[in-house]
């Protein structure tokens, strides 16, 4: 019997260990089979910044470059703040701070966990949509207010006392509409002030809305049922049909009075920003007779160095004691395309009058600014964000990845893994199409003018396997850059998707047994795709190609383009 038990124990021990080599061996293959990216770089190279080099006291303006829109800014002591929308990436709301206004180094997002975002099937221009980040003095506490278009959130608030050290869970709002704001006045009080549809059956034309003013309970995190109030109906004169007023912030002057800015217009070519005055925060308020405060709107539309969609704002103090203001706007390129997306600029602000405007703010925008007194410029350097052309390299050495990396609609941790060899991505069964997390690692198209190279070691086994660079605007827009495979060879192929249709634009087979580098050239309007096995000598693949299915003209929607390490075990481009 012992004999037995001993003989049957051998034989579970073999069995298991048998079956622990078969599952290293198919761990390893599946290991061996995901792309390794062992780097990238991305170097930018607009013209406007060759025509406009910097002096020792000057600065760019956008400060941020690329899709980073909807700013907002608070300041507490010698610190500022600022943050952004982020729609379906992954996470959510980049926070960026600074002590100056010019040098900015992002922080982390507000929303970096499962359970504060919940954006895993919201198309690219859903989700997280105009955030406002407040300070309250009264309980030394950092609001960040937003409306979540995803998981049935709404509109949300979360809550810190230190940007630096993560946020709450969400507190989801008791009220409908977008762009919340918060507003602390001196004796304590809250209130939140939002974008909102008329009262039912009051609605005059396609785009009227309303700002509406609640008490808010800071105890519970919660506007006060019955409080809500009409406090601006369609905009600075009704009569005009003015449309989509929104974005609202309440600044409060020493004069004692409350001053009200929205964005007016819409964001997009009639865009503005404007300001209205009243003796009580809840109201009446009347408009300012010079609105709007900052626009582009009537301007030469053949004017060189364009910038357009100007408004969006929100203003504060700087380190010099004088007032400036954050704001999106956009750059066309030269087909008038919009690749970009809205960026964020700022301007100073005076109001030495009894309204504010943008220094300025209603002539064709500058480049460049003086930086306010005693400010130097550092960006590039010592961790400080750059601006104007410069060169973004990534050897993948850390775990700790840059935070200009993002996923889609899911953690980048869920897919990528980085060890002494390079960034390592797990391919997802979901594809570059899907409204779904997506096994990308992206990052911002921040230059009309860039070439970006990746280094890829890659073997696909079937078909169904991809790996590569996308060029994605959205699900429906895109275009995929990648190496697979057909019958028993490997080939390398362009695909171009254009409102969900996809075409392949050229394919060719390659040798898949060395590193691959894959670049892109964008040349403003015109794109090229490259490969190359010794990093010297790249062969074009498809000649070139237009960046119009990459701009918000075609693909519609909030977001500009982003650049992305991708791979799918679900590929549906085939070679030709």
């Amino acid at each position: 019997m012992k004999h037995t038990y001993q003989c049957l124990k051998k034989y579970r021990i073999a069995f298991l260990t048998l079956m622990i080599a078969l599952f290293s061996s198919v761990h390893l293959s599946a290991q061996q089979n995901a792309p390794l990216f062992s780097q990238f770089v991305y170097e930018g190279d607009d013209q406007i910044y060759k025509d406009h080099p910097l002096e020792e006291d000057e600065f760019y303006t956008p400060i941020l470059q690329g899709t980073y829109p909807d700013p907002a800014i608070v300041r507490r002591g010698d610190d500022y703040f600022m943050v952004h929308s982020s729609f379906s990436m992954w996470p959510g709301i980049p926070i960026f701070h600074s002590n100056d206004l010019v040098n900015w180094t992002q922080i982390g997002h507000v929303l970096d966990r499962k359970s504060q975002l919940f954006v895993q099937n919201a198309g690219i221009s859903e989700g997280l949509y105009a955030p406002a980040i407040k300070y309250n003095p009264h309980n030394e506490t950092f609001y960040m207010i937003t409306t979540q278009f995803a998981g049935g959130i709404g509109n949300m608030v979360v809550t810190t006392q230190d940007p630096f050290e993560g946020w709450s869970d969400p507190y989801p709002l008791n009220f409908n509409g977008i762009d919340p704001s918060l507003f602390f006045d001196d004796d304590g009080k809250a209130f939140v002030v939002h974008n909102d549809a008329p009262d039912e059956g009051e609605e005059l034309y396609e785009g009227h809305r309303v700002i509406k003013i609640w008490d808010y309970d800071l105890e519970e995190n919660q506007v006060i049922e019955g409080t809500d109030k009409i406090i601006v109906d369609g905009g600075v004169d009704i009569t005009e049909e003015p449309i989509w007023i929104e974005m609202p912030h309440i600044y409060k002057r020493d004069d004692g009075r409350y001053y009200l800015s929205c964005a007016e217009g819409g964001t997009g070519d009639w865009h503005s920003q404007v300001v209205f005055v009243s003796d009580n925060p809840r109201g009446p308020y009347k408009p300012a007779d010079n609105n709007p405060i900052l626009t582009q709107r009537y301007l030469n539309p053949d004017r060189e160095n364009r910038v357009e969609w100007a408004g969006h704002a929100d203003m504060v103090e700087g380190p010099d004691g004088e007032l400036y203001g954050v704001f999106l706007a956009i750059r066309p390129n030269e087909e008038n395309r919009v690749t970009t997306g809205r960026e964020t600029f700022i301007l100073p602000v005076d109001w030495s009058g009894e309204f504010p405007i943008f220094v300025n703010g209603l002539v064709p925008l500058k480049p460049k600014l003086k930086m306010p007194e005693g400010v130097e410029n550092k960006t590039g350097q010592d961790g400080f964000f750059p601006n104007g052309n410069f060169t973004f390299t990534e050897n993948f050495e850390s775990e700790d990845l840059d935070y200009r990396w993002i996923g889609m609609r899911g953690p980048r941790e869920d897919f990528i893994s980085v060890d002494s060899n390079g960034l390592t991505i797990n391919p997802f069964d979901t594809n570059i199409h899907d409204t779904a997390p997506i096994s990308s690692l992206f990052k911002r198209h921040m230059h009309d003018t860039f070439t970006a190279t990746a280094t890829l070691e890659y073997s696909p086994q079937s078909e169904n396997d991809l790996a590569g660079l996308v060029n994605y605007q959205r699900e429906t827009y895109h275009y995929v850059f990648g190496v697979t495979k057909k019958d028993n060879e490997h080939y390398i192929l362009l695909q171009r998707t254009e409102d969900g249709e996809s075409t392949i634009v050229a394919s060719t087979t390659i040798d898949a047994d060395n590193p691959i580098h894959l670049q892109v050239r964008a040349d403003g309007d015109d794109y090229r795709y490259y490969f190359s096995t010794n990093g010297t000598d790249f062969t074009n693949v498809g000649g070139t190609v237009s960046a119009d299915i990459l701009s918000t003209n075609m693909a519609g929607g909030f977001t500009g383009a982003l650049i992305g390490l991708y791979a799918t075990s679900s590929n549906d481009a085939r070679p030709e």
